[in-house]
């Protein structure tokens, strides 16, 4: 018997044309599923999804409700169901204090990180709830949970992912519907280079491993929250973080 299979099932990734968007993109493809990977860059998304064995790329803003509708429907419409939704797009934003940023560095966390979680789940929950299955996972961050100085915006948004994951599982629990958050320590991807090396470091050391994460760990416990075997977990937040957060 192979655990955490996915054979069968047909998977969206949001922001899986890089980082730990295409990590989890590819391990779920080896898992057995379909892999819709979407990004907002179609180019990116077309070279990851050629690199994937059955993937194939869509086009999505999820900062804009009608973007993903579309693009929901459309992955619908080519592989008939949506057994898994990762939620993964999201922005860092401004590495600043507070008095040095402005309106627009807080609303485009927002729309990114927070209105892109309900707009993906709020496209996907209702034909999930009509085939009586489905699982979604969000990529939160140890930051929504401690608050990260300097990234005001970004710790806020991720706290609200935690929050909105909680509510969302226990809306969906009889429904076949499985809902859960990661909350990742800093992982070494791309989303690093819009921080100055202070703020990479600070967040390094208060890791008890004295490393980043690499993609591919995060991916491994996203695995598990998308398959079948995760039947009786959800409304929770799964740590990656090297030990950083203990609670």
């Amino acid at each position: 018997m192979a655990y955490f299979d996915l054979t069968g099932q047909t998977a969206i990734v949001t922001g899986g044309a890089s980082g730990i968007g295409l990590a989890i993109s590819r391990r779920l493809a080896t898992a057995g599923a379909t892999v819709a990977v979407a990004d907002m860059n179609l180019a990116a998304a077309e070279e990851a999804a050629a690199s994937i064995p059955g993937a194939f790329a869509v086009q999505v803003d999820v900062s804009d409700w009608a973007s993903v509708e579309a693009a929901w429907a459309a992955v619908i419409a080519k592989t008939g169901r949506i057994h898994i939704l990762v939620n993964n797009a999201g922005v860092a934003g401004k590495a600043a204090p507070l008095w040095e940023q402005d309106y627009a560095d807080w609303t485009k966390c927002i729309r990114v990180n927070m209105d892109g979680v309900w707009n993906g789940c709020k496209a996907a929950v209702s034909h999930m709830r009509e085939h009586k299955y489905g699982r979604i996972v969000s990529i939160a961050s140890v930051a929504g949970k401690d608050g990260n100085p300097n990234m005001t915006a970004y710790s806020a948004t991720k706290a609200a992912v935690i929050g909105f994951t909680k509510s969302l599982g226990k809306e969906v629990a009889t429904d076949g519907i499985c809902v859960n958050a990661v909350a990742p320590a800093v992982v070494r991807t791309a989303i690093l280079d819009q921080l100055t090396p202070e703020q990479v470091k600070y967040m390094t050391d208060k890791i008890p491993m004295r490393r980043t994460g690499e993609p591919e760990e995060i991916a491994a416990v996203v695995h598990f929250l998308s398959s079948p075997d995760c039947s009786f977990v959800t409304a929770q937040t799964y740590d990656a973080s090297g030990g950083r957060s203990t609670y």
